[in-house]
């Protein structure tokens, strides 16, 4: 998403790609994660997993952490130990609990029935499971059947999921007039994910301010529940839309912090610029040069460049033209041309060159 700060910037003359990741097809890139994970291959046995997964960007994500947990290496699944317990009127909750602890057959045992009586929830864990090859073989037709009972009978998350299905015609025909339909059901009953997509199909169908605008509360719902794309959009939106309120323009630099401090190297990149200009605050310097160097470190080719420049002109830093040129080397090597500091580096000595050489090539080992 880099180059979103002019993408918005530019939105009032009408241009029709705003937000939209291009890889992602309109539908920004957690669509993209969300397939790639629903894609992985996984064991079917049944054994506790040995961490609770992590939170993510995606929802997909946590299955395929626990997905990592539960191999193990041909030994006979086992099942949880409360498997029975409880009323069949609980057996959905129990289903999620054995799911959460890593027992993936006893899910399956009890979610199933359940799913077959028409319990959405218990269809969308049964979906989840069947689309990752947890307790079971994996069987994306399976998946995509249960999804879609789970999104007619209401389940946002069913809603959100199938509705990718829908939108790259993947095990379904595809069908972007149904999919659009589920992903508004699903961000208007409060799915994080389908608010910040839904928000994008919104800026697509109507370019400019007004689509920009009212997109504007699904962008804040997805910002609010966590998700960093659609923090790093609303901060943007914030700082560059005419008809946003001056409490919501002076908030654009907490939610650029917040996409930065989940790990979204574009963001990291972009507030540490908004640091070192005093763009929605006061000038920082020395912390711009420390998130321009998260940003670098991570892989980001621009503030590989950018360090460099910090460096010659010691700027957040005491300035250091080894260093400087390690970034230049790197964001070079990586295809980034920058003739100003060409000229830099070849104003080296020979020396001064040989150690940025290592420098870089010592980076590159990481």
């Amino acid at each position: 998403m880099r180059g979103m700060m002019n993408l918005i910037a530019r939105h009032m003359s009408g241009i029709a790609a705003v937000l939209i990741p291009p890889a992602a097809a309109r539908y920004g890139a957690v669509l993209a994660i969300a397939l790639t994970v629903m894609a992985q291959p996984a064991a079917a046995q049944d054994q506790p997993a040995t961490e609770q997964p992590p939170e993510s960007q995606t929802e997909e994500a946590a299955t395929q952490e626990a997905q990592t947990d539960d191999v193990q290496s041909g030994e006979a699944a086992s099942t949880a130990p409360d498997a029975a317990a409880g009323s069949p009127g609980d057996a959905t909750a129990r289903a999620f609990g054995a799911f959460q602890r890593g027992y993936y057959l006893t899910a399956m045992e009890l979610a199933l029935p359940r799913a077959q009586l028409g319990d959405p929830a218990a269809q969308t864990l049964v979906a989840e499971l069947f689309a990752s090859g947890l307790g079971v073989s994996r069987s994306m037709d399976d998946a995509a059947f249960w999804y879609q009972q789970a999104a007619e009978g209401g389940d946002a998350s069913a809603q959100f999921k199938y509705g990718v299905m829908l939108i790259e015609g993947r095990y379904v025909a595809p069908d972007r007039q149904k999919a659009e339909a589920l992903m508004k059901k699903a961000a208007d009953a409060g799915n994080a994910f389908a608010q910040f997509n839904h928000a994008q199909i919104l800026v697509a169908a109507k370019p400019g301010t007004a689509g920009v605008l009212e997109a504007l509360p699904y962008f804040e719902g997805a910002a609010e529940q966590g998700v960093s794309d659609a923090q790093y959009a609303l901060a943007q939106i914030y700082a560059n839309t005419a008809g946003v309120t001056d409490e919501k323009r002076a908030q654009a630099r907490q939610y650029m912090e917040k996409a930065a401090r989940a790990g979204f190297d574009t963001a990291q990149l972009d507030y540490a610029i908004w640091l070192i200009d005093g763009i929605g605050g006061d000038k920082d310097y020395e912390a711009g040069f420390r998130w321009m160097q998260v940003a670098a470190t991570r892989g980001n080719v621009v503030a590989q460049n950018r360090m460099a420049v910090l460096h010659i002109n010691a700027i957040g830093t005491l300035g250091d033209p080894v260093e400087a040129a390690k970034w230049y080397i790197l964001s070079r090597r990586a295809g980034y041309d920058d003739r100003s500091l060409d000229d830099f580096y070849q104003g080296l000595t020979e020396d001064e060159q040989k150690r940025a050489i290592e420098a870089a090539n010592q980076f590159g080992k990481r």
